[in-house]
């Protein structure tokens, strides 16, 4: 029986207001009616996600949440209290932040990203923006310069943004390196910049070896990377798909494309323009 993660629990008992299923040593539990299946019969074995209600009882659902115990995502707040923040968690119940765990201020609209891990005297489900304590600190990152990895946009510093790669380790983007804006929760490609002699991680959102570009052709560079290698621009697109694809005027576009021809970094294809990769 693990609170806050999916469990594969028998159905014992039918009652009015839904199922019970056998939580063994924690008692039965309810299934509330609006999360019963049609079909679901005594016997029958239910995967559901088992959290607290607001007395603290044990509540199963088949309702996917956004995220389980362990599991570090970006969420969005949908209001604040007295005590702290409550974030949209997908299933009925709201996934509390309180404001010892926030590392800033939270506003309601606001994304952030949050552990999830179970308060150990309340066995409820609680949210952490001090989300780091929750990787394993068993493993050793084995990266090597130029590699590509896959980040998470967490938060900002006054150096640049906190990372997370590949789910498992932190890193740092510098923000003197960062062309194209960035939002908490954006996850994309990258590649490793340096590993430090002191365990941190910094990242880079282009490829190393790349001669220098800078402004709306670093930005295009940044984009393509990030749609695969592919853009389905040409200078015969009209102006208002470029805009829309690019987010930059036809005449800008022409220029930044210009640049990164002259420099080698792309090939230009009759249906689009192609990252040169190397």
């Amino acid at each position: 029986m693990n609170i806050g993660s999916y469990n594969t629990l028998k159905v014992v008992k039918r009652v009015a207001f839904g199922l019970y299923l056998d939580g063994e040593e924690a008692g039965e539990i309810l299934l509330p009616n609006r999360y019963v299946p049609a079909d679901a019969q005594i016997d029958d074995y239910l995967d559901v996600f088992i959290y607290t209600d607001g007395d603290d009882r044990l509540i199963a659902t088949t309702d996917k949440p956004l995220a389980v115990v362990g599991d570090i995502v970006p969420l969005k707040v949908k209001a604040v209290g007295s005590y702290g923040a409550f974030l949209e968690w997908g299933i009925m119940k709201d996934l509390f932040l309180p404001f010892s765990e926030q590392t800033a201020d939270v506003n309601e609209g606001d994304t952030v990203v949050v552990g999830l891990y179970l308060d150990a005297k309340t066995s409820r489900v609680v949210a952490t923006m001090r989300w780091g304590r929750l990787l394993d600190k068993t493993l050793q990152p084995t990266f090597a310069e130029g590699d590509e990895v896959q980040i998470m946009v967490a938060s900002t510093t006054e150096l640049g943004y906190k990372v997370l790669i590949n789910d498992a380790f932190v890193g740092l983007v510098y923000k003197n390196e960062v062309f194209t804006p960035l939002a908490i929760g954006d996850r994309m490609p990258a590649y490793i910049r340096r590993m430090r002699e002191d365990g941190k991680i910094d990242v880079r959102l282009r490829r190393s070896g790349y001669v220098a570009i800078e402004g709306e052709a670093a930005r295009l560079m940044q984009l393509l990377e990030r749609m695969g290698g592919f853009l389905p621009t040409t200078d015969k697109s009209p102006a208002e798909t470029i805009y829309e694809l690019c987010g930059m005027s036809k005449k800008t576009y022409k220029k930044a494309v210009g640049e990164l021809y002259k420099k080698r970094l792309i090939l230009l294809k009759d249906n689009g323009i192609v990252l040169v990769k190397k």
